[in-house]
């Protein structure tokens, strides 16, 4: 076991110190690496904060019912009061239309327009807020219901707007699915092109090593950790791009949403995620190793 541990440490050693003394040549091959990591992690990172944005209206499920203008404010309260009996329906709040239009005056820039009006134009609204445990079906349902009213002009689903969000979200995690295969393919060919140049490179030590009896998993075993420490440093420069993306954006991010009346705090690469990326890398390392070693290096026999 001690012998075997050995082996491998020193394996370990003489591919970083190789790595190491071509610290150009290392550099570029990390960079592109960690770049390609990078891209899919950024998106996943865009996605995440846009659930966590959606996640906060997702359970604000109310629509609006604009009632027939003219109607009688008495019968808009009965309208309101009997809704807010039935099961399906968990508070119901009343803007009449005297409200509506004092607060269309003070939202500033409408006050000469608004003196100007002979009557008032808008309707009586009753903002509907649906039970907790009422699913998209029966909302559905119950709005297509309260349209049939007489009283009824108008239902407006204020609720539309994060469907659509939700479905381009999962649109955007199945394309960075993708886009994270392809990358990840990328990283496992530039890592096999690398490490094959690397045995050409060395073709003439591998032929002396074998003419003097090393097995084939004793000159491969440098080259599969080479590998490795192309993974483990691009995973970890992929890891650094991403901090300093979301320390770039945590100011404008901040600003755009004082702008909309709240506050968001941009979320960052989980632990799952940044398991992932290295993941991903020291996997792609090892593969785009592998496959050009086992290609490459069975073809270099010493010549006798």
């Amino acid at each position: 076991m001690r012998i075997w541990l050995a082996r491998h440490v020193q394996s370990a050693l003489a591919s970083l110190g190789r790595l190491w003394r071509q610290p150009l040549g290392t550099l570029l091959t990390v960079l592109v690496i960690g770049i390609a990591l990078a891209l899919p992690a950024t998106l996943g990172v865009l996605v995440r904060n846009g659930e966590a944005v959606a996640g906060r209206w997702t359970s604000v499920r109310d629509f609006s019912v604009y009632l027939q203008p003219g109607l009688p404010v008495e019968q808009a309260g009965e309208l309101a009061a009997s809704l807010e009996r039935r099961p399906l329906i968990a508070a119901v709040r009343l803007i009449t239309a005297d409200d509506a239009l004092a607060e269309l005056r003070t939202a500033g820039g409408f006050a000469g327009v608004i003196d100007a009006l002979e009557r008032n134009p808008l309707p009586h609204t009753l903002v509907v807020r649906p039970a907790a445990d009422a699913d998209d079906a029966a909302i559905a349902a119950l709005a297509d219901e309260l349209r049939a009213l007489p009283a009824v002009e108008l239902v407006q689903l204020d609720s539309d707007w994060v469907a659509r969000l939700d479905a381009m979200l999962a649109f955007a995690r199945r394309a960075i699915w993708i886009a994270a295969a392809l990358l990840v393919t990328a990283v496992i060919v530039i890592v096999g092109n690398t490490i094959r140049l690397d045995i050409q490179n060395q073709r003439a030590e591998i032929e002396v090593a074998k003419l003097l009896g090393a097995t084939d998993a004793f000159v491969r075993r440098p080259f599969l950790y080479t590998g490795l420490w192309y993974g483990l440093a691009g995973g970890g420069v992929a890891l650094l791009l991403l901090l300093a993306e979301q320390a770039l954006l945590a100011g404008p991010a901040a600003r755009l949403a004082a702008l909309y009346g709240g506050s968001f705090e941009p979320l960052g690469l989980s632990r799952g995620g940044v398991a992932a990326v290295l993941g991903a890398a020291l996997a792609a390392g090892l593969a785009g190793a592998w496959l050009a070693v086992a290609r490459h290096l069975a073809a270099i026999q010493p010549r006798v």
